[in-house]
C-alpha cells in the first residue's frame, strides 16, 4: 500500500519525524518496504528564480534568437539569448541562471553553464513551461502574471507539492490498516502505549447527518442480502463538475492516483482516506428513483466505465435500476451511470459487500480496482454512514453540491459485536513476556476494542467491526505484541521442551526419512522433487479412482498422482535428453485416489529409479549395466536399514516388467521391476529404466515396531559351509530362503548366493544353485558334529520342500 507522509499528518494530534514514522510503522507491522521523496515537479524547481526581461534586441548573427537583459534582484543584469518567438520586454518570467540544474518534462536533467551562442554571451535560459517540469508545452517562454515579484524563487512562487511516499507491506488481514486513518490509529496507539500520549486520530470531518429532513427519494431494494449485508445511500443536487481543488489533486497524485474530476477525485480520495469505497452515480441515470441490489443474469451481457463489453455470471452482484443494471457492485461502474460533465444531481453509494463474492467477481471479471482489493479484504460495516458524510461535506465544499434529504440506510440484520475474552496467564504463555493488565488494556483501548468485564484473571472485550480478522484469544495477543513492539520481546536463554513433544510420531516418521536419505545419498543417489499435480492422461486404466482438478492449472496439469513413476520419469526424460545418461535417483512424495465411498486417501511413498551403469568404467574393474538384481538388492538394503526382513514375490504392475513385491505380515511393502517399452515411450527413453516405490507409511509403522539391538563383537568364530543343489530351473531363490527360514536354526546366521548354473548336463528343466550358509553362536565355538548335524537338518529338508538335490 502507498501512503502519503504530508497526508498521514493530518489525523495525527502531532507530527512524527520521517525516519521514527518508519520505525513505528515496520514495528507494529506495517513493515516499511520502501521510503521515497516525492516531488510534483522534478528537483522542486530549486535555483530557479522570477525575473524581469528589461530589453530585448535582434541578435545579429542569427535572425530567430533574441539578445535579453533580464533582472533577477541582483545588481546587474543578466544577459540571455533567447530563442522563443513570445519573448518581449516587460515580461516577467523564470530564469534558470548559471550554474542551475533544470527538470524538463521529459528528458534527462540540464545544469546551465556561461556559453556564447552564435558569437554573443549567455548567461542563463529563460524558460518554457516544458523545460522546468511545469507543463507540456514548448510554444514560447512562461510569461507570468504582471505583478509578479522579481527576485523571488520560482519555488517560492509555484509552491510546487514535496512529500515523502512509504510503501508498506500489508498481510493479507490487516484490511484497517489499508488507509490513512486507519495507519494513524495504529500510530497513536503505539505512542499511547510507549511515550504515554493520550492521542487518538483525527476524523476528518464534523458533518453529520442530524434534524429532519425529507426521505430519500431513491428506493433501495436488497435482494440479496447475504453478498450485500448493508447499503447506504444520499441524494446530492446542484453539483458543479469540474477540475479538483489543487490540494486534492497533489495528494492523489502523490500516491500514483490521476485526477480525472471532483466528483470522481471525492471518492477516491476518501477511499485512501478512510479505506471505504464509495460510488457516485448520475440519479438522472436511475430510471424509476430505484435502486436494486441483485444477481446478474447467467450470460446477459454489461458495457463497463472503460467501454468494454463484458458477460456477466449469476454469481456477479450488480446495482441496478429499475431497468437494467448500472454497475458491477464493488468493482466497476458502468457507462451509462457513471459522472459526466454535464451531471448535476448525484446518488452517492456507500455498502458493505461480501469480501469473497468481490473477490471471484473481481478475478472474474479480471477487473482489479481499489475497491475491489478493499472489498474483498472486508471493509467496516459500522463506517458506510460515516464515511458518506466525509464525502458529503467534500462534495458539499468543492463541487456545490446541496443535502435536501436525509440518507438511505438498508442494514436488514444487524451484525452483534463479536465477544473476545483474554486471561493475563493466556497473554504471558503465548507471548512470553509478563504484560501489566493496565497496559495491555491500553492498547487495546487504543485499537478501537471496547472493554466489556475486566478483572484479575483477564479482560473481555467487544471487538470493533474494522477488525474483522479478531476471533480468537490469540488474535488480541497478537494485537498487544504488535502495538509493544514485536522487537521488544525478549529472547530466552533456554529453550524448554515438554516431555509431551519429544517423541510424537511426526518426529519417529521424519528421523527414519532424513535416516534413509542421508543413506541413499551417500550410496550416490540424488534426491528429486516433482509436482504433486501431473496430467491424467498418464492414467486411462485408473478410472474413478483418479483424483482429478476442478480448477486446473492447465491442461497438462489436471490430476493428482497416483504413482510417482510418471513424474518421476519426466525427470529421467528431461536428464538422458541433456545426456546424463547413468542415473540413481529417489523419492519422497505423496499420491492420492478417490474411494468408492467418496472420500479422498493420500499416501506418503519412497520411489527409486536407476538406469544406465552401476559402476563407471575403471581400468581396474569393467562397467555393468543396472539390472533387476541391482535395484532387488537396493530395496532389501533400505529394508535392513528399517529392520524389516521381508520376502519377494512375482508381482504384477500395468507399467513394470520383471516385477518383483516384497510382502510382510499380509502388507504390502512396495514393487520393483523394469519399466515397460510403452511407458518408457510416452515419454521418450530409449534405455532401459528400473523403479522401485516402497509405501512408506507402512515402512514407518513396522520399523517403529521393530527394535534393532546392536550387540558385541563375536568372540568366537564363524563357520561357513557351502552347498550345491539341483533344483528346478522355475524354483524362485525365495522359495529356498523361505524353506532354510522354516528350519529355525538359532546359530544359521546369514544365507548368500554365490553361483547360478544351468546346463543340459544336469538334466532338463534343471538348475544348479550355490549357496554359501554361515552359522554362529556367540557363546561358544561351533563344533564338526554340531555342523553335521546342521547340514544334514538343512539337506533333508530341502530334498522335501522343494525338490533339490546335492551336486557332488
Amino acid at each position: 500500500m502507498t501512503l502519503s507522509y504530508q497526508w498521514l499528518l493530518d489525523y495525527l494530534p502531532a507530527p512524527v519525524p520521517v525516519e521514527q514514522l518508519s520505525e513505528i510503522l515496520t514495528s507494529i507491522g506495517l513493515e516499511v518496504e520502501r521510503v521515497s521523496a516525492y516531488q510534483e515537479v522534478k528537483g522542486g524547481l530549486k535555483g530557479l528564480l522570477i525575473g524581469e526581461v528589461m530589453a530585448t534586441e535582434k541578435h545579429p548573427n542569427a535572425d530567430k534568437l533574441t539578445l535579453t537583459k533580464v533582472n533577477i534582484g541582483s545588481e546587474a543584469l543578466l544577459s540571455i539569448v533567447c530563442g522563443a518567438p513570445n519573448v518581449a520586454t516587460g515580461q516577467k518570467v523564470v530564469v534558470a541562471p548559471v550554474g542551475a540544474t533544470i527538470y524538463p518534462t521529459q528528458g534527462d536533467p540540464i545544469t546551465l553553464k556561461a556559453a556564447r551562442i552564435r558569437g554573443e554571451e549567455s548567461q542563463g535560459m529563460i524558460c518554457a513551461e516544458d523545460e522546468i517540469g511545469l507543463g507540456s508545452s514548448h510554444a514560447g517562454i512562461l510569461v507570468l502574471p504582471a505583478d509578479t515579484r522579481v527576485g523571488i524563487s520560482a519555488a517560492e512562487l509555484f509552491l510546487p507539492y514535496e512529500d515523502t511516499i512509504f510503501e508498506i507491506g500489508l498481510t493479507p488481514n490487516r484490511m484497517d490498516a489499508m488507509s490513512h486513518w486507519g495507519v494513524a490509529r495504529d500510530v497513536c496507539a503505539y505512542m499511547n502505549h510507549h511515550h504515554q500520549k493520550n492521542w487518538q486520530p483525527r476524523w476528518p470531518t464534523s458533518f453529520s447527518f442530524t434534524g429532519s429532513m425529507p426521505s430519500c427519494p431513491i428506493k433501495v431494494t436488497i435482494e440479496n442480502t447475504v453478498a450485500c449485508p448493508r447499503y447506504s445511500g444520499i441524494c446530492i443536487d446542484n453539483i458543479q463538475v469540474g477540475p479538483s481543488p489543487r490540494w486534492m489533486e497533489k495528494r492523489l497524485k502523490a500516491i500514483g492516483v490521476k485526477p480525472i474530476n471532483n466528483i470522481v477525485d471525492i471518492t477516491n480520495y476518501v477511499l485512501h482516506e478512510t479505506g471505504q469505497p464509495l460510488h457516485a452515480f448520475d440519479r438522472s441515470a436511475i430510471k424509476g428513483e430505484q435502486v436494486l441490489i441483485k444477481n446478474a443474469s447467467d450470460q446477459s451481457e454489461f458495457i463497463t466505465l472503460d467501454g468494454v463489453s463484458r458477460k456477466l455470471s449469476r454469481e456477479d452482484l450488480m446495482i441496478c435500476h429499475a431497468e437494467q443494471p448500472m454497475c458491477i457492485a464493488g468493482v466497476y461502474g458502468g457507462l451509462e451511470s457513471g459522472v459526466s460533465p454535464s451531471t448535476q444531481q448525484l446518488f452517492v453509494e456507500s455498502a458493505f459487500f461480501d469480501p469473497i463474492t468481490i473477490r471471484k467477481t473481481s478475478f472474474r471479471q479480471q477487473l482489479r480496482t481499489d475497491a475491489a482489493t478493499r472489498f474483498e479484504k472486508g471493509t467496516d460495516i459500522a463506517a458506510t454512514l460515516p464515511v458518506l458524510e466525509r464525502a458529503v461535506q467534500l462534495i458539499v465544499e468543492i463541487a456545490g453540491g446541496k443535502v435536501t434529504t436525509a440518507p438511505v440506510d438498508r442494514y436488514p440484520s444487524p451484525q452483534p459485536q463479536k465477544m473476545v475474552s483474554l486471561g493475563w496467564s493466556y497473554l504471558k504463555k503465548i507471548s512470553g513476556k509478563t504484560y501489566d493488565s493496565a497496559a495491555a488494556i491500553g492498547i487495546l483501548k487504543s485499537l478501537g476494542f471496547g472493554i466489556e468485564k475486566e478483572d484479575t484473571n483477564g479482560v473481555t472485550v467487544k471487538v470493533p467491526y474494522h477488525k474483522p480478522d479478531i476471533h480468537l484469544a490469540a488474535d488480541l495477543v497478537e494485537e498487544i505484541l504488535r502495538i509493544d513492539g514485536l522487537d521488544n520481546i525478549a529472547i530466552p536463554n533456554s529453550i524448554s521442551i515438554s516431555p509431551a513433544v519429544e517423541s510424537p510420531a511426526f518426529y519417529t516418521k521424519e528421523t527414519l526419512r532424513e535416516k534413509l536419505s542421508n543413506q541413499l545419498a551417500g550410496m550416490g543417489y540424488h534426491e528429486i522433487m516433482t509436482n504433486s499435480i501431473t496430467n491424467s492422461a498418464y492414467f486411462p486404466e485408473q478410472g474413478e479412482s483418479l483424483v482429478t482438478m476442478i480448477n486446473s492449472l492447465s491442461a497438462e496439469l489436471n490430476a493428482l498422482r497416483p504413482s510417482l513413476l510418471h513424474t518421476a520419469l519426466e525427470v529421467v526424460s528431461h536428464n538422458l535428453n541433456h545426456r546424463n545418461l547413468d542415473l540413481r535417483l529417489f523419492e519422497f512424495g505423496t499420491v492420492y485416489a478417490k474411494e468408492q465411498t467418496g472420500h479422498y486417501r493420500e499416501e506418503p511413498r519412497l520411489c527409486l529409479v536407476l538406469c544406465g551403469l552401476s559402476r563407471a568404467t575403471h581400468w581396474q574393474a569393467r562397467s555393468t549395466p543396472v539390472d533387476l538384481y541391482t535395484i532387488k538388492g537396493m530395496v532389501e538394503l533400505l529394508l535392513s536399514s528399517l529392520g524389516i526382513t521381508a520376502s519377494t514375490h512375482p508381482k504384477q504392475h500395468p507399467q513394470l516388467q520383471q516385477t518383483l513385491g516384497w510382502q510382510l505380515q499380509e502388507k504390502e511393502l512396495g514393487v520393483a521391476g523394469l519399466i515397460t517399452e510403452k511407458t518408457a515411450r510416452q515419454f521418450g527413453i530409449k534405455q532401459p529404466v528400473y523403479y522401485a516405490e516402497l509405501n512408506w507409511q507402512v515402512l514407518v509403522a513396522l520399523s517403529t515396531a521393530t527394535s534393532i539391538r546392536i550387540g558385541e563383537l563375536p568372540r568366537f568364530p564363524s563357520v561357513e559351509r557351502d552347498l550345491a543343489l539341483v533344483v528346478p530351473n522355475t524354483l524362485p531363490w525365495q522359495a529356498i530362503q523361505d524353506c532354510l527360514q522354516k528350519i529355525r536354526i538359532k546359530t544359521l546366521r546369514d544365507i548368500k548366493v554365490f553361483d547360478i548354473f544351468e546346463s543340459d548336463k544336469l538334466g532338463a528343466g534343471k538348475k544348479s544353485i550355490a549357496i554359501n550358509l554361515t552359522f554362529s553362536d556367540p557363546e561358544k565355538t561351533l563344533t564338526d558334529k554340531e555342523m553335521e548335524g546342521w547340514m544334514s537338518t538343512i539337506i533333508k529338508t530341502l530334498e522335501k520342500e522343494v525338490e533339490a538335490t546335492v551336486r557332488k
